[in-house]
């Protein structure tokens, strides 16, 4: 074979491996995106532990608004409490775990958050299923065991490995449940339902006769005016019926 002929084959050999490895790249670019957890020397029945969240996005027309995690078995809603995030994120537990939302980031930009639970349970690793919701509706699930299948929006779910625990360490008492708001905390001061303050007395439905003197006195009349007219009458009448009798007697007399 010629020298030149060599070159080109070397040439060709080396610009297909180039568009392959160009192919991998892109095909492999999708597969980058993810979720992960992650805590620093992580024990299981570690107590008050931060955990770090980073939400890669997959969206190059959309921003990150929300992340609803699913807890795993031995963490309720109310053992995590909110670390930090984006500005104007908040954490809002659920049913099953918490959402971590706010104001969209910005588009192309990942999400990076932390919480702090009051007590990781006995195992050795955790998984913390994940739903990703950017603001044009879209959703990423991450929520598969084992590696991606890939296509969709399928995608592994975020898991934390855990250190043995620590020799003497031991679950904490469960965490009590969350204490009313102050408007339904009751008080001694409170007035009791079967006894209104005095000062309601004032504001009792007006009777039959509160409102006919009410309406009497938006006429202008009085109640003790037509009364007075009564008991004339009846004098009159009584006056008329003796005058009468008396002439009866005389006349037989």
């Amino acid at each position: 074979m010629s020298t030149s002929v060599r070159v080109r084959t070397v040439r060709r050999s080396a610009g297909v491996a180039a568009a392959a490895i160009a192919a991998t790249l892109v095909l492999a670019t999708p597969a980058s995106a993810h979720v992960e957890v992650g805590s620093e020397g992580a024990r299981a029945l570690a107590e008050n532990v931060t955990l770090n969240f980073d939400a890669a996005t997959e969206s190059d027309a959309a921003g990150i608004t929300k992340l609803e995690v699913f807890l795993p078995k031995g963490i309720t809603p109310a053992d995590v409490t909110y670390g930090k995030g984006p500005a104007g994120w908040k954490l809002v537990p659920t049913d099953k775990g918490f959402t971590v939302s706010g104001p969209p980031v910005t588009v192309g930009e990942d999400v990076t958050y932390s919480v702090v639970v009051r007590q990781l349970p006995d195992a050795k690793s955790l998984v913390f299923k994940t739903l990703q919701t950017y603001d044009d509706g879209r959703v990423d699930r991450w929520i598969e065991l084992g590696e991606s299948s890939g296509g969709g929006h399928g995608h592994s779910a975020p898991v934390l490995k855990l250190q043995a625990a620590a020799p003497g360490a031991e679950p904490v008492a469960p965490t009590p449940s969350a204490s009313p708001t102050p408007s339904a905390i009751p008080t001694s001061a409170a007035p009791s339902p079967s006894a209104p303050p005095a000062t309601e007395t004032a504001d009792a439905k007006p009777t039959a006769s509160d409102r006919a003197t009410a309406a009497a006195e938006e006429d202008g009349s009085s109640p003790a005016l037509p009364i007075g007219i009564a008991v004339a009458v009846l004098a009159l009448a009584g006056g008329g019926l003796w005058w009468f009798l008396k002439s009866r007697r005389t006349g037989t007399a």
